[in-house]
């Protein structure tokens, strides 16, 4: 997830999660490859490939069209622009860039095997969902797996297969506004662990009485997925690597009795993220923790106008003492379609903007979108991660901050992961919409633990 969604997710969320639910519970119909031809057999052999495995071009210079999906916004421009210099490299390759809402266009797109796309751009939530009609891309993602990120391999990978061609690290950071915090004679680099969190919002609360100074995520989409970073911390996701249900677990009862205690203590402002409720405490200094993926950065650069340049990015704190101070809060990948007339040569522009110097530094340095660099996230692959090679700028918005190093940094604690369920977003009905119901104070922890659990299992997980 992106800045170019951040203001209208509230809005969209309900239609989303009915629509990729949905997506989740009807995928099973697979489809027959049709996309470049390969054999059998084993991993990386050309001669002996597992059918399901794409491999690259064989010619030196190959040629053909190809058609890319990209969400409309700030990252179609970035994407776009990049086209003149894969075409440098690959001047054969006509590419045919489509803004598309790919919610609403790419499961149908898939089970009717109509104007199938060449490339998809996918939130890594819903890879799972969709990964009979993807190719299997471990042959040639083969060279650069060892340098990628390990949660964003984990959390593209289905039964031995990689589904998707990393692209964002999301490292969760927490925002804070030092100069409130300054004022109110709280020192927010002092904060290691989320018990040390809750004793600096009380501190700034005595200071401030009427302020809730904690962020509670009101939507329940990205309650979850926030709920996710908080339990990537700990190891821990709402389902192991087979799929099976984990939430009755230490780790969820810790992570949502501290909701709780945020909530009952008074201390969080519960609101959608950036809705004008959510701005309007971030601008009055009611509302000064935002423990939150690196795209936050967005807000104090564009829409915090008042309080611009007061806000500063940390790691984000941990469950325990020496714990992760990180974890990955959404993101998202590039999947190439069985379908696909020519998934090949889609698979040479990914390689080209995730693993090519000349792609990566294109996408997150200085362009006509960023003219700063996009500095929303990192990229998952390491040499482009480089702590002493910066790829976007100082950040105004957060006083001039480094965030790179600050992200980076993070991005290396950040715990590996697993798959995630193609039941994921279906979940939300049950998981997401029980803890809005705790903070209603309708449920107790364990309440939203039990209830989840019986309704995923027995709606969606059964259903399989």
């Amino acid at each position: 997830m992106h800045p170019n969604q951040k203001t209208r997710v509230a809005a969209r969320a309900p239609r989303r999660i009915a629509a990729v639910a949905a997506g989740g519970l009807t995928l099973a119909i697979a489809l027959a490859a049709c996309g470049p031809s390969i054999t059998s057999g084993e991993p990386g052999d050309p001669e002996a490939a597992s059918a399901d495995r794409l491999q690259a071009p064989a010619e030196d210079s190959p040629q053909g069209e190809i058609t890319i999906w990209d969400r409309s916004g700030d990252l179609f421009n970035v994407f776009d622009a990049v086209i003149d210099d894969f075409n440098e490299v690959y001047p054969d390759v006509v590419v045919h860039h489509e803004a598309v809402d790919i919610d609403a266009k790419l499961q149908n797109t898939l089970i009717t095997g109509t104007d199938v796309p060449d490339g998809v751009f996918l939130d890594d939530a819903k890879v799972a969902g969709f990964s009979d009609y993807l190719w299997d891309l471990s042959d040639v993602l083969e060279p650069y797996t060892a340098d990628i990120a390990p949660q964003k391999i984990d959390v593209n990978s289905l039964d031995g297969a990689i589904h998707g061609v990393p692209f964002d690290l999301d490292p969760g950071l927490l925002f804070y506004n030092e100069k409130a915090l300054t004022e109110a004679g709280v020192d927010a680099t002092q904060i290691e662990t989320y018990d040390d969190l809750l004793a600096a919002a009380r501190a700034y609360q005595d200071a401030r009485p009427g302020s809730a100074p904690i962020h509670l995520e009101q939507s329940a989409f990205l309650g979850q997925l926030q709920l996710e970073m908080y339990a990537g911390q700990l190891g821990t996701s709402i389902a192991d690597e087979n799929g099976e249900l984990r939430l009755d677990s230490d780790e969820y009862r810790q992570v949502l009795g501290w909701l709780d205690t945020v909530n009952q203590e008074g201390l969080g402002t519960r609101a959608e993220y950036l809705s004008p409720s959510d701005v309007g405490a971030l601008e009055s200094g009611d509302q000064v923790f935002y423990p939150w993926a690196i795209w936050f950065s967005f807000a104090p650069e564009q829409q915090l106008t008042e309080t611009s340049g007061d806000w500063r990015a940390m790691p984000l704190p941990a469950w325990e003492d020496g714990g992760a101070r990180s974890g990955a809060m959404g993101g998202s990948s590039f999947v190439l379609p069985k379908d696909g007339e020519n998934a090949d040569l889609a698979w040479l522009f990914y390689e080209f903007l995730m693993f090519h110097e000349d792609g990566y530094r294109a996408v997150w340095g200085a362009n006509d979108t960023y003219p700063n660099g996009l500095a929303t996230s990192i990229p998952a692959y390491a040499p482009a991660a480089d702590p002493a090679d910066p790829l976007f700028g100082p950040v105004e918005g957060l006083g001039g901050q480094d965030l790179w190093t600050t992200a980076v940094e993070a991005g290396e604690e950040i715990p590996g992961g697993v798959p995630a369920p193609t039941w994921w977003t279906g979940a939300v009905d049950y998981l997401g919409t029980n803890v809005q119901r705790m903070y209603d104070g309708d449920l107790t922890p364990d309440e939203v633990i039990e209830r989840s659990t019986a309704d995923i299992q027995t709606n969606l997980v059964d259903r399989q």
